[in-house]
């Protein structure tokens, strides 16, 4: 285990006391990243169904997968082996059953059919067939909605969760350098997206690093004007290419994501303006990041910073991450925008983005943070700037 068991049993007792606070007896967590939290258990299983079960009147949670799963929940949970539940084969992709109902069994074995039963409704690893299934299987149940419950536990980060996530940021600032070095006129964006990989996964001559749970975001030309796109495999950087960089680096699955921004060539003037616009406003954005302040009021402080440069950003700039599986480092929880009214608090881990995409590029430079008592600190020390070769 990477953590102590102590660490988990907190964890588990967080849990635990938001279940109460919101009327719930049971907890149904089928996120991978909520069951590596409470469990410990890592494995790349989660194209089956599995998941942890957490009761508000038993001490440890309960477990289940597939069988062959099973050795891998005894390898890397902290879990004593009664509360590690196989199921058989028959349930997996089945037409003909379905695996809520061999869970619908084991809560009947444990006079648990009848319970407040919270579920991730609105997650990526529960869906609607579970949910009737559940709803047939269970008919003495309440169903509630138990979304992002854990997610809201794992805001604040303890200290050693804070330090895989610094070891993740050395492993970062080697994969972006990799990637400024290499981009270049002729180069293919494959072989550069190919190096980036492996440095991720080698880290450091200390550590080596996890898959980070999003592929390397890297477009070149036109395709830099929207979000979220990756390398054009048969294609080789060119002159005058702009390059957006939205790189990571990984410990135990913990994330340091970070965003930086290439051009090869002469910038034109209206991307050199918006970059000094973006970087300043980011500086001064994240000087006033501190405790007590709000999500929106980080937001609002942006908007102000860069109400004089005409650059307009109408979606969020940023969010909490940490602990995740693919497809996204985010934990779904803190938004940095209007109307979020979650105050910051120490230990809290935010991806700062303030990212631009125009009609013709894009430009991004951003900072994952840590919120300490005094403020807030970078976890990565890496030139701000537009990086032109």
């Amino acid at each position: 285990m990477i953590f102590t068991k102590e660490e988990y049993l907190r964890r588990v007792r967080k849990t635990k006391e938001m279940m109460d606070h919101l009327g719930m007896e049971m907890l149904l967590v089928m996120d991978p990243a909520n069951m590596n939290y409470l469990t410990g258990y890592d494995g790349w299983s989660f194209y089956v169904h599995q998941g942890v079960i957490v009761f508000l009147n038993r001490e440890n949670p309960i477990w289940f997968g597939r069988e062959q799963d099973s050795n891998g929940a005894r390898l890397t949970s902290w879990l004593p082996d009664d509360c590690i539940c196989g199921y058989p084969d028959k349930y997996v992709q089945s037409r003909y059953t379905h695996t809520m109902r061999w869970v619908a069994g084991l809560l009947r074995e444990n006079q648990a059919d009848n319970r407040r039963f919270g579920l991730e409704m609105d997650g990526y690893w529960f869906n609607a067939k579970m949910y009737i299934t559940l709803k047939e299987e269970l008919p003495h149940a309440q169903l509630m909605d138990g979304t992002n419950l854990v997610n809201w536990v794992r805001v604040v980060k303890s200290p050693a969760e804070i330090e895989y996530m610094r070891q993740a940021s050395r492993i970062c600032e080697k994969v972006m350098q990799t990637a400024i070095d290499e981009i270049d006129v002729g180069v293919w964006e494959k072989d550069v997206a190919a190096n980036v990989c492996a440095a991720q996964i080698a880290g450091t001559e200390a550590f080596g690093g996890s898959s980070p749970a999003i592929f390397p975001i890297m477009p070149s030309a036109e395709r830099t004007s929207t979000a979220h796109l990756t390398f054009e495999p048969d294609r080789q950087y060119q002159k005058n290419d702009a390059v957006l960089l939205e790189l990571c680096g990984a410990r135990y699955r913990y994330h340091a994501p970070l965003s930086r921004t290439v051009y090869l060539g002469d910038p034109p003037e209206d991307l050199c303006q918006t970059a000094d616009g973006v970087v300043k406003g980011l500086q001064e954005t994240l000087s006033f990041v501190r405790p007590g302040v709000t999500a929106e009021a980080v937001e609002a402080r942006w908007r102000e910073a860069i109400a004089h440069t005409g650059v307009v950003k109408p979606s969020r700039v940023g969010y909490s991450y940490g602990l995740n599986y693919v497809p996204d480092w985010g934990e779904h929880t803190i938004s940095l925008r209007p109307g979020d009214k979650t105050i910051l608090s120490p230990g809290m881990t935010l991806h700062f983005m303030p990212g631009i995409w125009l009609d013709a590029y894009g430009f991004e430079c951003s900072e994952p943070i840590l919120v300490t008592d005094k403020g807030c600190e970078k976890f990565i020390e890496f030139p701000q700037q537009l990086f032109v070769k």
